[in-house]
């Protein structure tokens, strides 16, 4: 992409990511010169959309699927021109009551719907109160955390005070979520249901003292003050498409194919920032780094000891169907079924076991998933003789699978054979019936694994988000005053001053959210005194 040839930046952004791109674009905007140097031959990281299946013309969202966390305010400020799309149906889970298949709809659109498959499954009206009274809370701390998210940290005493509900903080701030899911719901299914806002990404069990659980609960449930997950219209690529239009037209520049190796300089100067590419190898100075990598990568660059390696935990499997299954349940329209997340060996013992068997180093015996099928929402990710076929998309999310199971090479058709019997489990016919075939006749299925992730995205231990998730307040530190440098003060610091976190594992971070982006271009213009020529 562009250069102009200058060795000497206001900000160098290393990684193309869709969180350096929102850096960029803010930076650029604001008049300052900025170079991104990405590694792969296109920007995107994990937020790209592929022609995964020779001959079938589908682009899928690769890796990363649905936008929640993506501020409103980025999208507006940036004047993105990027489409989202609601999902009416938030999901269906398949179930077996007195020996007969059925499951649980939940309907956004329709909450009478929604309450009577509430009843039909469970015999009365007491989950569907919970549910409405349990997710009323998590709205309510919804609104009132995620703006935070795009402002200087807050305090945990500050943060708290504007939750305002001491209940709802002790239970999703203070005490492991477990205790609250089972307090408050009875039923199994419906408790599984709850939890797995808790497990994507992150490797962990209900009653994790850690809270782990309870931190990943909260960024899949506050996105954009609703937790409503969204489809970005065509595809994951689009977002990315966005962004950088957004960064070159404010003026940044980007290389891709550009592989930082070294930041050097002792933090109170330029930083040097050294990059190698298919000419050879280059360094340009900086006056502000902004790292769109792993914390683990940035450990690497600057020569310092990394933190406890992470560990991704999850099998993402793509698929392109002829037409969609049917179900087990006579009651369930796969349309309906399939558009929003489509629960598979969830429920609450199922996926405590599954945790306790993947800790132990064994495989599930029952992977848990969930589905959801892109092209009825959005279609426009077909092209006209897909359409004209009538094939549909489906993207498989697994959870419980750390990298630690894929050391044999047979691991990963393993996992991927267990969770689709999984799903055959609750269909009407097998998955393998309903695949569209590529121009070599192959099926149209593909599974990425944890270390294939670290291979192919550079996502150390192919963790999804970097690191352990935190909370979005500023850590307490004995006498502690809270005040900081910009940087610890918008979450994004580092060991040198110079040098800011501005990707996933930066406080704030994880998912597709440009909030780390934001943040990291907000602190840098605090420190910034004004354009460089």
């Amino acid at each position: 992409m562009a250069t102009n040839g200058s060795s000497r930046y206001d900000a160098v952004i290393v990684g193309g990511g869709h969180n350096g791109l929102v850096a960029a674009a803010y930076l650029a905007r604001a008049g300052y010169r900025v170079l991104v140097l990405e590694r792969l031959a296109r920007t995107g990281g994990a937020a790209v959309s592929a022609a995964a299946f020779p001959g079938v013309d589908a682009r899928l969202s690769r890796y990363s699927y649905l936008v929640s966390l993506l501020p409103a305010k980025v999208v507006r400020e940036l004047g993105l021109r990027l489409e989202l799309r609601r999902r009416r149906i938030s999901s269906y889970t398949p179930a077996v009551r007195d020996g007969k298949p059925t499951g649980l709809l939940v309907d956004a659109g329709d909450p009478g719907r929604t309450g009577e498959s509430f009843r039909a499954l469970t015999g009365s009206d007491r989950e569907w109160r919970a549910w409405r009274e349990f997710y009323g809370t998590t709205g309510r701390v919804a609104e009132r955390v995620f703006p935070t998210l795009t402002e200087p940290l807050p305090s945990r005493a500050e943060l708290r005070r504007r939750v305002g509900d001491g209940a709802a903080w002790t239970d999703l701030f203070e005490r492991p979520l477990g205790e609250t899911v089972e307090r408050t719901f009875t039923d199994d299914l419906v408790r599984g249901v709850v939890l797995t806002d808790a497990l994507i990404g992150t490797f962990t069990h209900a009653h994790d003292p850690a809270l782990r659980q309870n931190r990943c609960f909260l960024y899949h449930v506050i996105g954009n003050g609703t937790g409503d997950w969204d489809v970005p219209v065509g595809g994951m690529g689009a977002v990315t498409d966005a962004l950088a239009a957004a960064a070159l037209a404010a003026g940044a520049e980007i290389r891709t194919g550009h592989e930082v190796t070294a930041i050097a300089g002792d933090g109170r100067g330029e930083a040097e920032v050294s990059y190698r590419h298919a000419d050879g190898e280059a360094t340009v100075a900086a006056r502000r780094v902004l790292v769109n990598a792993a914390p683990a990568t940035l450990a690497r660059l600057l020569g310092t000891a990394p933190e406890p390696a992470p560990e991704g935990a999850q099998l993402k499997v793509n698929m392109v169907l002829r037409r969609l299954p049917r179900l087990r349940d006579p009651g369930a329209d796969p349309r309906d079924a399939f558009a929003g997340t489509f629960h598979i060996a969830e429920g609450y013992r199922q996926l405590e076991r599954a945790y306790a068997e993947a800790a132990a180093g064994r495989m599930p015996s029952a992977p848990p998933s969930e589905i959801y099928c892109h092209t009825l929402t959005d279609p426009s990710i077909l092209g006209p003789e897909a359409v004209r076929q009538g094939l549909q998309t489906l993207t498989l999310f697994g959870l419980h699978m750390p990298a630690r199971l894929f050391g044999d090479p047979a691991a990963k058709e393993h996992a991927l054979a267990a969770s689709l019997a999984q799903l055959d489990a609750v269909l009407a016919e097998p998955i393998a019936d309903c695949l569209a075939v590529d121009a070599d006749g192959r099926p149209c299925v593909e599974a990425r694994t944890p270390p294939e992730l670290e291979r192919e995205l550079g996502l150390p231990g192919g963790h999804i988000f970097h690191r352990d998730l935190a909370f979005p307040f500023l850590p307490e530190e004995p006498g502690g005053t809270g005040e900081g440098t910009a940087a610890e003060r918008w979450g994004v610091a580092t060991a040198r001053p110079d040098v800011l976190l501005c990707g996933a594992g930066a406080v704030r971070g994880g998912g597709v959210s440009g909030i780390p982006g934001h943040n990291a271009a907000r602190a840098a213009l605090e420190d910034l005194a004004g354009p460089t020529r």
